[in-house]
């Protein structure tokens, strides 16, 4: 592989859906998957299969489907992760076997904070860990990568003595990570370069960089890395990951392509998906984006000043220093109305990048037409908007078959609900409430019967206009579940946290999709009705 080649290891599936909030179906994952394998990542590290049954069972499923796909030149890596234990291990293997180039990935704290207080180990322990797990790990599967967890707070010198023993040991892949998000650019540059300076046998190596965002420079960080010599980024899609979130793959990617006069790098990322990822990751996670995000942000091609909008005009140049066609953007208008047919609708869609099934395309016609009769003009972003909310939901337990709410300043506020159960059935129930949204929530929740508590209610209108197309996502916590805690040897007790979405242009209609969709998401966690996300995610491996 070329010097100036940078492999993009993506871990949206492993270290992103760890952010609070943003755990995904296993057919949510085989999707996003699929589109990341478009993206052209290098590397995707599917899921942490010690995590959970499920979780081994979903990185599996991305192995056979993803992991030999033909519809790209090559297929990504697919990696797993695994704590340095013998069962973290074997159970990563049993899950990342199955694609055509598997990986492991195994870690171990190396800073003396997390040696002390979370290991309880000496150096010396560490080193022997390390020199075994790395050859068992070896023992079973061609490709390992190590990483010494907190090694921007490690004692460099120490941190070259166990990356010496992981090499020598069968690990090829060396990734650095600033797991905190603790260090300032120059000082992990100087990191990164004193690690290709001092380790022995590092010229073998591919060095990666993996940085968290605690202090906003993980992009920073991660630039400063590869130019120090790493040639790994490990990054997530909109930045999402444990708490402040990782190393945006979008800003990194469109850094070294931006500047590429400077930087000298080069990814075989195909940029025109990054917008539509970017989306499809924000719908399944329940994860908005802030409007001013770097390269996808809604507002990140957006003029409104005059001064700019002067400049726009004369040329691009003036105040864009990349195309939004470059991500996958569209700063144009489509003018689509009630008049128009399904073919004008079609071309435009696929103009947007989506690719659909004469089914899907049924449904999206369909929800076209009854938009258009309450609009003059649909835009682009309505017709996005209007895509996510027909195709990237899951599956239905409870459906949405009727909504009537008043409210106003006389009286209460009343919501009339329909709900379809699993079995076809129709239950009605009314409530009242502080509001239209409240009432419509409490109604739900008479029929549903799933305690639960609403964490967050996000409102965005996606279009222009009063008769805007709004967006509503919510974040809402069960009960308490055992989960394995990939920073202890031990299981903890969490509670789980579920987002949902949904749009159209009556905004309670919106929110009642919305909190639908995450309650949908935690019965089917729950098992209360089976388990119907497995059975499709089946359905899909069969045909």
């Amino acid at each position: 592989m070329q010097e100036n080649y940078v492999r993009i290891f993506d871990t949206t599936l492993r270290d992103g859906e760890q952010s609070p909030g943003a755990t995904m179906t296993s057919s949510e994952k085989l999707e996003v998957a699929r589109g990341l394998a478009r993206l052209g990542v290098d590397v995707m590290e599917a899921g942490f299969p010690a995590a959970s049954p499920d979780d081994l069972e979903a990185v599996r499923r991305i192995a056979i489907e993803v992991g030999n796909t033909k519809d790209v030149s090559l297929p990504p890596v697919i990696c797993g992760l695994a704590r340095a234990t013998r069962n973290d291990i074997e159970k990563a293997w049993e899950a990342v076997q199955p694609a055509a180039r598997p990986r492991i990935h195994t870690f171990l704290a190396t800073s003396e904070i997390h040696m002390q207080h979370k290991l309880k180990m000496s150096r010396a322990q560490v080193l022997e860990r390390v020199r075994e797990m790395v050859a068992y790990a070896r023992s079973l599967c061609p490709d390992v990568e190590f990483s010494p967890e907190d090694a921007g707070r490690s004692d460099p010198e120490f941190l070259y003595q166990v990356l010496a023993e992981a090499i020598r040991s069968g690990a090829s892949t060396l990734n650095i990570p600033d797991t905190v998000g603790y260090t300032m650019p120059d000082e992990f540059g100087k990191l990164i370069a004193g690690i290709i300076a001092n380790t022995p046998g590092i010229e073998n190596c591919v060095v990666s960089v993996h940085c968290h965002n605690d202090l906003g420079l993980a992009t920073a960080n991660t630039l400063a890395g590869l130019r120090a010599g790493a040639r790994q980024a490990e990054v997530t899609i909109n930045g999402i990951g444990e708490r402040a979130g990782n190393t945006a793959l979008e800003e990194v990617v469109m850094a070294l392509h931006t500047r590429n006069s400077s930087l000298g790098l080069t990814t075989g990322i195909n940029t025109s998906q990054i917008t539509r990822m970017s989306k499809l990751v924000s719908n399944y996670t329940g994860m908005a984006v802030q409007p001013n995000k770097a390269i996808v942000g809604a507002n990140a091609f957006a003029h409104e000043a005059g001064i700019h909008q002067d400049g726009m005009l004369k040329n691009n140049q003036t105040y864009e220093i990349m195309r939004p066609e470059d991500v996958g953007a569209s700063q144009s208008k489509l003018v689509l109305g009630k008049h128009s047919g399904r073919h004008a609708l079609k071309v435009r869609l696929v103009s947007l990048g989506y690719s659909l099934g004469e089914d899907e395309m049924d449904q999206v016609f369909e929800r076209f037409k009854l938009l258009a009769d309450k609009k003059k003009v649909i835009t682009d972003a309505d017709l996005e908007a209007l895509v996510s909310d027909e195709l990237y939901q899951p599956y239905e337990l409870f459906s949405l078959d009727g909504l009537q709410v008043a409210c106003g300043t006389m009286g209460m506020p009343t919501a009339s609900v329909r709900l379809r159960d699993p079995s076809g059935n129709l239950h009605i129930h009314a409530s009242i409430g502080t509001g239209p949204v409240d009432a419509t929530y409490k109604a739900i929740d008479s029929i549903v019967q799933c305690p639960n508590t609403l964490q967050e209610f996000v409102i965005h209108a996606v279009t222009e206009g009063i008769d805007a197309l709004g967006e509503v996502t919510v974040r809402i916590q069960g009960e308490s579940v055992v989960k394995s805690s990939m920073d202890a040897q031990k299981e903890v007790d969490q509670p789980v946290t579920y987002g949902g979405y949904g749009a159209d242009t009556d905004i309670v209609v919106a929110s009642a999709k919305a909190y639908l969709s995450a309650l949908n998401k935690m019965l089917v966690a729950s098992g209360r009705y089976g388990d119907p996300e497995k059975a499709a995610t089946e359905a899909l491996f069969s045909q």
